[in-house]
């Protein structure tokens, strides 16, 4: 019997469908030809109706298509800007718009590999979308359920998002471990303190196995923006001088280096202040890869050169990033210690909340057994190095960087849903 419960992994950067039959181990859907993860991109074609997801979407707008490039649509949820719009084919399409073609097409998809309607979902959620604001949070929840409803789900409940990557692993072990979930995720980095056995994994309700969860604002899409304001950003004006002596304003570079904010620098406000800046600037030259970047609306392309470069940090040492498209020629060297000083004190807010967690479980640092790495910005080397110092008796294990999520979703599914 076809089951018609899912696991909906709806990421910040990669999103996922899991699901599970009578029988079956519980398994990821492909959604983009034979690829199990759907990018969380979505390109509007200025020319036709044509709307593009996921790789085809990042594809056409690096092919040079005219059109709107939208990315990191989650980071919206629970913000202001959920109640506003963006211009898209010469007409305001509001945001949470935006976000129900994504995860309707999401849903689509996973059916088409189904085969079969898919009207009950447990979707993932970070620990907080919002820090320190509770009534946010749970409009975020709220909202991201409406879209969900719209799409057609009929049945929805809520599950942590480490707390699913831990049911994904929990299905491999073969005896009890307290394991520390590290999720870290495009917009948020989430923590869970779970105990977990093969015996534990049959209960119906896990609450007591769950003995804290924490979590903060910071994902891979900051550990992006700090490298471009670090590195990037300089070559175009950010840190130069006016002739007043003041340093040139830099609320365009932040719009700049965000990825949910680019399309920001394409206004006419936006335009009018550089212009305004460049007839105040020291150094023209560097202003003047700024205009050129803005007219040909390469703002993503420079975020995807740099996301590259912190990818490539991860294994190497120094990478090389070419931005002929600011300027002929130019290149830009990047160390690992550029990286780290760039996203030091973000991995030291993380590295607190985890601190802040076993103490509020009274829960020991040599008392866990196990650090379970997932999501696709967990691979980052100095946040690594800095949760094994802190757990320095624990052994580090990594899970399925991209799909545990929606796996132990999926499990939770057929728990809640039958």
């Amino acid at each position: 019997m076809m089951s018609n419960a899912c696991g909906l992994d709806f990421g910040t950067s990669n999103s996922t469908v899991g699901w599970t039959r009578p029988g079956h181990p519980a398994a990821l859907l492909p959604l983009e030809d034979d690829k199990l993860t759907l990018p969380s991109v979505i390109f509007f074609h200025a020319e036709d109706p044509l709307v593009s997801y996921g790789r085809a979407a990042l594809g056409d707008y690096l092919a040079g298509y005219e059109g709107r490039l939208m990315r990191s649509l989650k980071s919206l949820l629970g913000t202001s800007m959920m109640d506003d719009s963006t211009e898209v084919m010469g007409q305001a399409m509001p945001f949470r718009k935006l976000l129900a073609h994504f995860i309707g097409e999401l849903k689509a998809r996973a059916e088409r590999a189904a085969g079969t309607e898919l009207t009950r979902a447990v979707l993932g959620r970070p620990v907080f979308f919002i820090d320190e604001d509770p009534k946010a949070d749970q409009l975020a929840e709220d909202t991201l359920a409406e879209i969900a409803r719209d799409a057609g789900f009929r049945e929805i409940e809520f599950q942590y998002e480490p707390i699913a990557a831990a049911f994904d692993y929990e299905a491999k072990i073969s005896g009890e471990e307290l394991v520390l979930v590290a999720d870290i995720g495009g917009g948020t980095s989430d923590f869970s303190l779970v105990r977990l056995s093969p015996e534990r994994a049959k209960r119906t309700d896990r609450r007591e196995d769950i003995l804290a969860n924490g979590g903060v604002h910071i994902g891979g899409t900051d550990f992006d923006r700090a490298l471009s304001l670090a590195s990037a950003m300089p070559l175009l004006g950010l840190g130069s001088k006016l002739r007043n002596g003041k340093e040139m304003p830099s609320s365009q570079y932040f719009d700049l280096a965000s990825w949910h904010t680019i399309n920001l620098v394409y206004t006419r406000k936006a335009w009018s202040l550089v212009m305004d800046n460049y007839r105040d600037a020291a150094e023209t030259d560097k202003l003047d890869r700024l205009i050129r970047l803005i007219k040909e609306r390469a703002g993503h392309w420079l975020a995807i050169q740099v996301e590259a470069a912190k990818i490539a940090l991860s294994g190497t040492d120094r990478t090389e990033v070419d931005l002929h498209r600011i300027a002929q020629e130019l290149t830009l060297t990047v160390t690992r210690d550029d990286f780290d000083n760039a996203i030091g004190k973000l991995v030291t807010k993380t590295e607190h909340t985890v601190r802040e967690m076993l103490s509020t479980a009274g829960v020991d640092a040599g008392s866990v057994d196990t650090i379970l790495f997932t999501g696709g910005s967990s691979s980052v080397p100095l946040l690594r190095q800095r949760l094994g110092e802190l757990l320095p008796g624990a052994r580090r294990v990594e899970g399925d960087l991209f799909g545990g999520i929606g796996s132990g979703l999926a499990l939770d599914a057929a728990r809640k849903f039958g």
